[in-house]
């Protein structure tokens, strides 16, 4: 009797899902804070290879200006880089598709200037080798990634924000390339809502709603899209 009243206490017990920890909210880094990163990848010369600290200042530049997942960015091969055409090739995605996302010319010049210095490292594969190498010619681990990015954020002086339990992470410059793409949309009179369904598609994402998530209110965000609202409104006016 008493083993199946602790078999059935049991199975109520699995039947209980497991709480999770709260969803981080996403930090949008400021244009200041992303210049501190840039300057504090130098912290990485101290025990790793002369070559990791202008690397991992590209990966950092790469995930902005391209606003791609950081697994993205470290499974790139030499060849997905074309520096003629300013596109990069995004192989096994998220949703097992693959995407061609465009770059700007600051970004490209930024690769360019960095493949030449990838190609004096060994190239076991060719243009098949990683884009992003550890000493043995294998891509990036996400983990050690991740790791070095909070010894780069706590050089770079930005730390945790009020109420939230933990740093910023590097996923985040994701969520402040999108933000920072749409404040622009704003400040240049762009169309947003016409122009979301494309940033959805540059993301990578299969809809609009994936895309909404990225789009914090920010004071910068909140304050572009008030001052291009109240232009609209002082046009209405003028017609009427």
């Amino acid at each position: 009797m008493q083993f199946n009243l602790h078999r059935g206490l049991l199975h109520k017990i699995s039947d209980i899902p497991p709480k999770l920890p709260p969803q981080q909210t996403p930090y949008v880094y400021s244009t200041e804070e992303l210049r501190r990163l840039l300057d504090a990848t130098s912290i990485l010369k101290v025990g790793h290879r002369p070559h990791v600290p202008a690397m991992y200042r590209t990966l950092l530049l790469l995930l902005y200006g391209s606003g791609m997942r950081i697994g993205e960015a470290l499974r790139l091969v030499l060849q997905d880089v074309d520096l003629t055409d300013q596109v990069i090739t995004v192989r096994d995605t998220k949703f097992f598709k693959t995407r061609l996302v465009p770059i700007g010319p600051k970004l490209n010049q930024e690769l360019v200037e960095y493949v030449e210095r990838r190609r004096r490292l060994p190239l076991p594969r060719g243009k098949g080798s990683p884009l992003f190498t550890t000493r043995g010619s294998l891509p990036w681990h996400y983990v050690r990634v991740i790791s070095w990015f909070q010894h780069v954020r706590r050089a770079a002086g930005i730390s945790c924000p009020v109420g939230e339990p933990r740093p910023p992470r590097l996923h985040d410059i994701r969520h402040t390339a999108a933000g920072h793409r749409v404040i622009a949309w704003y400040r240049s009179g762009q169309e947003v809502q016409r122009l979301l369904p494309q940033l959805a598609t540059y993301l990578g994402h299969i809809d609009i709603r994936s895309t909404q998530r990225y789009l914090q209110m920010t004071p910068d965000l909140l304050q572009a899209a008030s001052e291009r609202f109240a232009l609209y409104a002082m046009e209405a006016d003028h017609e009427g």
